[in-house]
């Protein structure tokens, strides 16, 4: 087993124990600041940033905080932390879910700039989830053909994967995500507090895409994760910390190498996402979470690739342990509603597929993975028929 997650450093506020985790993409570079207490050190955190590029340094501050009805306290702690700085705010709250991820809701946050007559100095900043991230960082990207945007991310699965990297955008009746725009942030500020309010089943959804950084890129990361499993299930503040900024540490590589998707780099943090769109769209958006798709997502990857002669069971096994133990599914549950044959379907549509030819990423030892193309369809089907059957 490897060293566990600690944090010695971490304090509140944002000096010198907030872990600090730079993005380096020439003059769109910035940095994610991570630790306890730093909603209350955002007016010096965020003036900091705005100072240290040119457009933005001096004048008045105005900004558009967007977020939605699940977490409008941390919201408005922002805007009076802002307010007390001498910014000039306003708040647009939107409804939670998915269904937000939609033009009407661009088209309100549109009006909302008009009504406050923002200009290109005007700063979205984004409390909320995944789903606040990138409709918010959508409407910032597109009005006035771009204005800066901050994420204060207030889930864990937003702040180790969607408020990292740039990627913003909405959904159409026909897909996900299918209109969007890489448009980076000034800065990311995760105050790990607001995990507090965070529902114990959203907060282990979040897990998933931390084990999945271990299996993808850190063996050693990996084997720290199986070391402080427990810590992380009880949410010790040290553990916390430290697993979101190797996180982001690693997406943080990624993105840096592959910033526009052109390499097929970025594309290694798909692991386990073949399957996991499949089950998320078959049953509905509602049965599963994210987080607990791409659980078992991964699972079903990683048994693929055994079947591939990748990897032996004892990296299934491992996966499947600390999954486990990090309160997460394995296994399709009883009520999934659709079969093998209908879930082999969907995954032609998936974004990875090119021209309706399956592609996956897959493992080939923890720590490093691999996109495999031409992967043999009845080969998929059985492992599908078998894992079905065995739920």
């Amino acid at each position: 087993m490897g060293e566990p997650l600690t944090d010695e450093t971490t304090t509140r506020g944002g000096g010198a124990g907030s872990r600090r985790v730079p993005v380096r993409l020439g003059e769109r570079s910035y940095e994610i600041l991570i630790g306890r207490g730093l909603l209350d050190a955002a007016g010096e955190v965020i003036e900091s940033w705005l100072n240290a590029r040119p457009y933005w340094r001096g004048g008045p501050r105005r900004a558009l905080i967007v977020t939605d009805e699940n977490v409008a306290q941390h919201a408005g702690r922002l805007n009076e932390v802002l307010g007390r700085a001498g910014w000039e705010i306003r708040t647009h709250v939107l409804p939670s879910g998915e269904r937000t991820k939609a033009l009407e809701y661009v088209e309100q946050m549109y009006g909302a700039l008009a009504a406050m007559k923002a200009d290109r100095r005007t700063v979205v900043l984004a409390v909320g989830g995944g789903v606040v991230g990138d409709t918010a960082g959508f409407a910032a990207a597109t009005y006035a053909r771009g204005l800066g945007f901050v994420q204060v991310p207030t889930t864990l699965l937003a702040q180790v994967d969607s408020s990292v990297g740039g990627k913003v955008g909405i959904n159409l009746p026909s897909g996900k995500n299918l209109v969007g725009a890489f448009h980076q942030p000034i800065g990311v500020l995760i105050d790990t507090e607001t995990l507090g309010t965070l529902p114990e089943r959203e907060y282990r959804s979040g897990l998933a895409e931390v084990v999945k950084y271990g299996v993808i890129l850190d063996a050693a990361f990996f084997e720290a994760l199986e070391s402080s499993a427990e810590s992380l299930v009880q949410r010790v503040p040290a553990a916390v910390v430290s697993a979101i900024a190797r996180s982001c540490e690693l997406k943080a590589q990624v993105v840096v190498a592959d910033e526009f998707e052109r390499t097929g780099l970025r594309a290694v943090l798909n692991y386990g996402h073949t399957f996991a769109h499949a089950f998320e769209a078959l049953s509905g958006y509602g049965l599963l979470l994210h987080g607990e798709a791409v659980s078992i997502g991964m699972v079903y990857a990683s048994r693929l690739a055994e079947r591939l002669g990748r990897i032996g069971p004892d990296v299934s096994e491992r996966q499947l342990v600390l999954l486990r133990t990090l309160g997460l599914p394995t296994a399709l549950p009883p009520e999934f509603p659709a079969s093998p044959e209908q879930i082999l379907e969907a995954m032609r549509l998936d974004k990875k597929a090119v021209a309706g030819r399956l592609r996956f990423v897959l493992p080939s030892r923890l720590g490093h993975v691999e996109t495999v193309s031409d992967v043999p369809e009845d080969l998929v089907l059985g492992l599908l028929r078998d894992l079905h059957g065995a739920r």
